[in-house]
């Protein structure tokens, strides 16, 4: 028996709380994971979890030993992280989340170079904005914009994005160029909304120290930036989101910049991943890589 890989095994169905969940996080069949734990058990002559038809759960030896195995496998994550590239290139299954409009707009254009640096990483994209619980659903990171609500995890910087307000010309011929945000009572916006947008249908900008909220008036909605860009490119109403994720359509005029005197205020963006897990090389790698593509917008905050 490969006591490490059972460790390894081991913790995932302590984490997910389920034999058939850890299997599929973990790419294995559900009776190589269920004979692994007790084979696990019979070596070392305890039972480590109580079973259910649904559920399995920790005995008291379970967590305890759990609280082992963390530490054992951390310190052999640590010490291959410690490795320099020339030893030990980042490889592996590396599964991160992020929103649509950075997996669409900053990530996936981006992709080719990402692959000629690090060839033996197998990228999982998952796209969602959703709150996600990394250990349970086998995610090794994601990545978040705004301000940071979750103490339970720890988050690495990538940088901020400058955002800006923008409508088609088709719609600003029709209403208008707005001067001021007090201009906007004239105008309409597409609306964003997601689980944890408070208030969709306000614009938001700062001047100086001036900061303000204002109510756009709007007949659509979305909660997916793709579409959301879409309906502003067919004169829907105005938007404002990230420079980067709209930086083609305003170089090449199929959207326009307006209020530049009144942006709204930039937005961080993280890379998060649990406490007790150290950097593996693969997730270090693609946070250096994505601060590369990310950072770059801070010259123009």
């Amino acid at each position: 028996m490969d006591r490490i890989q059972a460790m390894q095994i081991f913790v995932r169905v302590a984490e997910a709380g389920s034999f058939i969940y850890a299997a599929e996080t973990l790419s294995l069949p559900a009776s190589t994971v269920s004979s692994t734990v007790k084979s696990l058990e019979k070596y070392l002559q305890v039972r480590l979890l109580n079973r259910t038809t649904r559920r399995v759960s920790l005995t008291t030896e379970g967590a305890q030993y759990l609280a082992q195995c963390l530490e054992i496998l951390k310190l052999i994550e640590h010490t291959e992280s410690s490795l320099t590239d020339s030893v030990k290139r980042p490889q592996g299954r590396l599964r991160v989340d992020m929103p649509g409009g950075i997996a669409h707009f900053v990530i996936m254009p981006n992709l080719q170079d990402f692959y000629r640096r690090y060839p033996d990483i197998y990228l999982m994209i998952g796209v969602n904005d959703r709150q996600v619980d990394l250990v349970q659903e086998g995610v090794d990171c994601v990545i978040r914009t705004g301000e940071l609500n979750d103490s339970t995890l720890v988050a690495r910087p990538l940088g901020r994005f400058r955002w800006v307000t923008c409508a088609s010309p088709a719609y600003l011929e029709e209403k208008g160029i707005p001067q001021t945000p007090e201009d906007l009572s004239d105008h309409r916006a597409v609306h964003y909304f997601s689980g944890h947008a408070k208030r969709a249908n306000e614009m938001s900008f700062v001047s100086g120290s001036e900061k303000m909220s204002i109510p756009v008036s709007g007949a659509v909605a979305a909660n997916e930036t793709g579409l959301y860009i879409k309906m502003c490119l067919e004169g829907l109403g105005l938007v404002q989101l990230a420079e980067k994720v709209v930086s083609e359509h305003l170089e090449e005029g199929r959207l326009v910049e307006v209020l530049a005197d009144w942006q709204p205020v930039s937005v961080p963006v993280n890379l998060l991943y649990p406490h007790q897990r150290f950097l593996s090389p693969a997730v270090r790698a693609f946070a250096d890589w994505a601060t590369e593509l990310i950072s770059d917008d801070n010259s123009s905050i």
